[in-house]
């Protein structure tokens, strides 16, 4: 029976990580592209490479460091985008949509796999009543509240160190998902004090932040980047677990 409700969990995320790259073809890649005619030129491609980093692990991140680019559901396939990229692809061989489709896919699937995964664990099914709920917690945890610290960030735009970030943003993931499930899952006012206490803690320390700010991308399309990331990404998790708790309904009415 838990293999079925993986199995599910899987199509699940796959599905949504199809729907993830129509919504940033519509609403994030072309304020991508836009961003990087302000970068002006080959001699700058190390510091756009930087900040595609950036928005790999602050708008998005993964679940380990490493594997960060692979889950994001905002993917670096258009932020890393560069003259030598053209002719041949920018992952193995494959177009920028493609390579953009293939991140969403692995994304959509670990991200389902964890999801499902915890509620297995915590004793608490997702539904199809209950699917929107379960993603917006997952939204919150990954992208939202990471985001008060770093948000989303196009290629062009200052940061603090790589290492500091990555440290701070899976911090807060971690932190986040724990508040959120002592907030709303546990009962108890200590639980429910203890929850605020994780949830608040890498915001009043503070994320990481670069010494100098100044960049050719003009302000309010860093804004209107930051919007689109976050509502692309709450549309993703929305999706997610209305699909999961669809399969989880017809996996226990078949069972």
């Amino acid at each position: 029976m838990i293999v079925r409700y993986l199995l599910a969990a899987l199509v699940a995320g796959l599905f949504s990580g199809v729907l993830m790259t129509a919504a940033q073809e519509a609403r994030v890649v072309p304020l991508i592209l836009h961003a990087e005619e302000f970068e002006g030129g080959d001699e700058e491609a190390p510091a756009a490479d930087g900040a595609a980093q950036t928005q790999e692990h602050s708008s998005l991140g993964a679940v380990l460091l490493d594997v960060a680019s692979a889950l994001s559901p905002v993917s670096v396939a258009y932020a890393h985008e560069g003259e030598e990229h053209e002719d041949g692809g920018i992952m193995f061989g494959m177009s920028r949509f493609s390579g953009t489709l293939l991140a969403n896919l692995v994304a959509g699937a670990g991200f389902a796999l964890l999801l499902a995964g915890f509620s297995l664990v915590s004793g608490h099914p997702i539904t199809l009543a209950n699917g929107a709920l379960w993603g917006a917690a997952g939204w919150l945890a990954v992208h939202m509240l990471p985001a008060v610290g770093l948000p989303p960030e196009l290629p062009g735009f200052p940061a603090a160190d790589l290492g500091d970030r990555q440290v701070w943003w899976v911090a807060t993931v971690v932190l986040s998902a724990a508040g959120l499930y002592l907030l709303f899952l546990k009962q108890g006012v200590l639980a429910k004090v203890a929850g605020i206490v994780l949830i608040a803690a890498p915001q009043v320390y503070g994320a990481p932040q670069p010494g100098d700010i100044s960049s050719n991308v003009p302000a309010v399309l860093g804004a209107e980047f930051a919007v689109a990331a976050l509502a692309t990404t709450l549309f993703f998790w929305i999706v997610l677990g209305l699909s999961l708790g669809f399969a989880n309904e017809k996996i226990a009415k078949a069972a």
